[in-house]
């Protein structure tokens, strides 16, 4: 039977991996969260001293690095970096900054492109990140693109630093946001754009249990046609 793939595209925030993570679980499919994979180059960029602005040397540096992603009995999706569990490290805020620059750069893309469609090719997949309908998957299963208020999405960016005991304030969380979606969405490479045959979902006034059955309800829906 050949694999299912549901590809969950959408801005900073918006609750895609969350609810990805939990929807795969529910279907019983491989989560493949993408933004992690590019965090992680990121990280690597930030620990090797390079900036992340230079393109060359960003791009230099990926033979160096060895990027492994795994899934442990929690269901999460781990990452990688040669050999150390870098899960936690990379959802840093200074990280997230990075990725937004590194991810726009052409070879870094074109770098994971190959990875991405193989674990899809060989498992049924919920995927998620800015051009996974678009570019990653055109032909995806189903594709989901999952938005929210730019103020709804720093509140609950907000909430979740607290948890993890790195607050920051609402108003920078809201800056970086802003600063992510211009960046994102002008970038040369593959744009976060809604592709024409994704269906829009805005949780912008709906909880978790109540975004997840909508994306359920949709996926279902859709697998079934």
């Amino acid at each position: 039977m050949k694999p299912i793939s549901i590809a969950i595209d959408g801005p900073s925030g918006a609750g895609k991996s969350t609810l990805a993570r939990s929807v795969a679980a529910k279907l019983g499919f491989l989560y493949v969260d993408t933004g992690a994979i590019y965090r992680t180059i990121a990280y690597d960029v930030l620990q090797r001293g390079i900036d992340p602005g230079d393109e060359a040397a960003v791009l230099a540096g990926l033979p160096q690095l060895r990027l492994e992603l795994s899934h442990g009995a929690d269901g999460l999706q781990h990452m990688l970096r040669n050999g150390e569990d870098v899960t936690d490290a990379i959802r840093l805020p200074e990280v997230s900054m990075c990725a937004s620059v590194v991810s726009a750069y052409p070879g870094v893309r074109s770098y994971l492109l190959d990875m991405q469609r193989r674990l899809a090719a060989e498992h049924s997949v919920v995927m998620d990140g800015r051009d996974i309908g678009t570019v990653v998957l055109p032909d995806a299963t189903v594709k989901i693109y999952l938005t929210a208020r730019a103020e709804e999405r720093a509140r609950r960016r907000m909430l979740e630093l607290e948890q993890r005991g790195t607050p920051q304030p609402y108003e920078e969380i809201l800056e970086d946001i802003r600063r992510r979606d211009w960046n994102d969405t002008h970038r040369a490479a593959a744009p976060l754009r809604q592709a024409e045959d994704a269906v829009l979902v805005d949780t912008t006034r709906l909880n978790f249990e109540e975004s997840e059955e909508a994306l359920m309800r949709l996926i279902v829906e859709r697998m079934r046609e």
